[in-house]
């Protein structure tokens, strides 16, 4: 029975490897692919072990290396605010819903549930946050827009205080003469890390790859994201390499530029802070939801 187990065991773990290896394949090839020369990208397609290594692609990137530490700035800054004020606010008006004796719950809850399928559209959205509050050209345009509260989130948050949190825990709470506010941090919190990481890695995953907002509402490039950045010289080499107006000097210039490749190196400076991030975020994930919350 024991070498049974033993067995099985191998057995989940051999899959458990095959499993991973098939996710850590894509980003493979998108690093191989990033340093491989152009050319043979272009003729051969992407492989993940390259035939001739080029590094042209990241040497491109480095010219604008000055313009791409700041824009690397500007995201980090905004994903750590973005998420910050996304969770405090997510976390203050989930925890209310989840509260039965909350008078009008239901209708706040359907009005939460009712954005989550429906919007202003594009137009009104960018009126409202370009002439009334004068978010155009500011950082507060690539956090508030459309990121910094989410209905999915609220939802998600509230399931979990409503069935996740002992009752008991905030009866006796009442009991000992705690109010809402000291409930809420000191015991509804320390409870909820595992949500609160969940839905904060969901914020920084938004914050870090929205490109959206700055191509919306910024004209001025000193206030762009990385993603921003990143975009615009993809266009600006689209734009040389398919310009029939060109002089042969630029045409030369544009012809020696690694468009495939600079795609993948592109695609691996956006992600590799995320892959550095996850695993801070992952510990939390398996821990107990309310383990030595209430005491026997």
């Amino acid at each position: 029975m024991q070498s049974s187990g033993k067995v099985y065991q191998w057995l989940l773990n051999l899959v458990m490897l095959v499993f991973t290896l098939f996710c850590l394949m894509p980003i493979w090839l998108l690093f191989s692919s990033s340093l491989t020369d152009d050319m043979e990208l272009v003729r051969s397609g992407y492989a993940f072990f390259p035939d001739k290594i080029s590094f042209s692609a990241y040497q491109y990137l480095w010219n604008t290396s000055s313009e791409i530490a700041r824009a690397y700035g500007i995201t980090i800054l905004t994903t750590v605010i973005g998420t910050a004020a996304g969770l405090t606010l997510t976390a203050m008006v989930a925890y209310p819903l989840s509260r039965i004796e909350m008078p009008f719950r239901n209708s706040l809850a359907f009005y939460v549930f009712f954005t989550m399928l429906f919007n202003g559209g594009l137009v009104p959205s960018y009126l409202l946050y370009t002439n009334y509050f004068d978010f155009k050209n500011t950082l507060l345009a690539l956090i508030i827009p459309g990121l910094l509260m989410n209905g999915f989130f609220i939802i998600l948050m509230r399931t979990f205080f409503a069935t996740s949190i002992p009752t008991a825990i905030i009866e006796s709470a009442y009991i000992d003469g705690a109010k809402e506010w000291k409930i809420f941090y000191r015991i509804v919190l320390p409870l909820s890390t595992p949500v609160l990481a969940t839905v904060g890695l969901f914020y920084v995953i938004l914050y870090w790859n929205d490109w959206f907002n700055g191509l919306i509402y910024l004209t001025d490039s000193k206030y762009y994201s990385l993603q921003n950045l990143l975009n615009r010289i993809l266009l600006d080499i689209q734009y040389l390499q398919s310009s029939t107006q060109a002089g042969s000097q630029t045409s030369d210039l544009a012809a020696r530029i690694p468009l495939a490749s600079m795609r993948m190196a592109m695609a691996v400076i956006g992600v590799i802070p995320l892959l550095v991030a996850y695993p801070f975020f992952q510990k939390y994930f398996a821990k107990g939801l309310t383990v030595g919350a209430v005491k026997g």
